[in-house]
């Protein structure tokens, strides 16, 4: 690793640890020449998946895509953001479980869809009368008799 002060090879792991997110490696190092300290980050290089959306354009996969949605439909309801949180990492672990190179967009939506119902009904009601595109109140009442019954 270079020193970022002095651009040295020779620099060494003084401390290592997991990151705040559990999901990294924190380090501290330390450069032989200059004697600075600095810290790095070593995060698991995922394969860049790629969505096909319903025009089939493809486009890489972003994560902040989900987030919005899912925050567009959850406001002014009682879900806190942690749950939010959640419930898009475990969006996002079921995609990335499917191990494909490329999903399709409604893939995707359907996976948001089943993460939401379970967590709140309205924020789901609003959420698949985006993503289903309902034209008219009878689609929208269907949906709702759906949920009713379960």
């Amino acid at each position: 690793m270079k020193c970022p002060f002095c651009s040295s090879d020779n620099t060494r792991v003084i401390d290592s640890r997991p990151a705040d997110d559990n999901n990294s490696i924190r380090r501290r190092r330390l450069c032989d020449e200059c004697a600075k300290r600095f810290t790095t980050y070593e995060k698991v290089e995922t394969i860049p998946l790629i969505v096909i959306k319903k025009d089939n354009n493809r486009e890489q996969y972003d994560r902040s895509k989900i987030e919005a949605g899912v925050l567009r439909a959850c406001h002014k309801r009682p879900i806190s953001v942690n749950e939010i949180n959640k419930m898009v990492d475990d969006v996002e672990t079921e995609i990335f479980n499917l191990e494909e190179k490329e999903i399709p967009s409604t893939t995707i939506g359907e996976v948001v869809m089943d993460k939401l119902k379970d967590l709140e009904a309205v924020a789901y009601v609003r959420f698949a009368s985006v993503y289903r595109e309902f034209k008219d109140v009878n689609t929208f009442m269907n949906e709702l008799k759906k949920i009713l019954d379960k």
